[in-house]
């Protein structure tokens, strides 16, 4: 399960309408499960769809304090295996039958990349919103190892004790948010690399 955080003022009905009014209509239908701070948006194939085969992807939106968590689950594709597989054997007996098969095989490869377009659904809607992976101002904000004192955003050393703060000084991955440490070299949650 892939998972990015966004923070900023953002919230799971956000991201919820933005999938209903992007993925309900054509092959695909939508549903939402739950409301408030924890929303479950189911996205499948419509049942007895003129071409394609079947699939679904859950996607789960968990607000938190500064901004919201966004989940995609993996997709069932077993239904496009076999819709793809229908074709080929098609194809092998009498290759003009891809011809009758051309919708099925357009709505299979589109599909495989639902994963994307969810996800790019989901970072346009962030982004119209001022949402994005950067910190929000509350958890810039950091306390000194050594006296237990608030700093504002920026301070080098502490106000208070002059105590170095360069190693306590929260930052996110570049890639999908997640909170890391200046020790981390690597994002724990995507595996990407994020120096400087």
């Amino acid at each position: 399960m892939e998972h990015k955080t966004f923070h900023g003022n953002i919230t799971p009905a956000d991201i919820s309408k933005a999938l209903f009014a992007h993925f309900h209509r054509g092959n695909y239908r939508v549903q939402q499960i739950g409301s408030g701070e924890n929303i479950i948006i189911q996205i499948a194939s419509i049942f007895n769809a003129s071409s394609g085969g079947q699939t679904s992807i859950g996607v789960s939106v968990q607000k938190f304090e500064d901004g919201v968590m966004v989940q995609i689950g993996k997709q069932s594709w077993m239904g496009i295996a076999a819709s793809l597989g229908k074709t080929a054997l098609s194809a092998i007996h009498n290759p003009l039958s891809l011809l009758g098969r051309i919708d099925d095989v357009a709505q299979d490869i589109e599909s495989l990349s639902i994963g994307d377009e969810i996800w790019s659904v989901i970072n346009q809607t962030a982004y119209n919103l001022g949402a994005s992976f950067e910190l929000s101002e509350r958890l810039k904000r950091y306390v000194c190892d050594y006296c237990d004192t608030p700093n504002p955003v920026g301070e080098s050393s502490c106000i208070a004790c002059g105590a170095p703060l360069g190693s306590i000084q929260p930052r996110t991955c570049k890639f999908c948010g997640y909170i890391v440490t200046s020790a981390e070299s690597v994002c724990p949650n995507c595996k990407k690399p994020n120096f400087g």
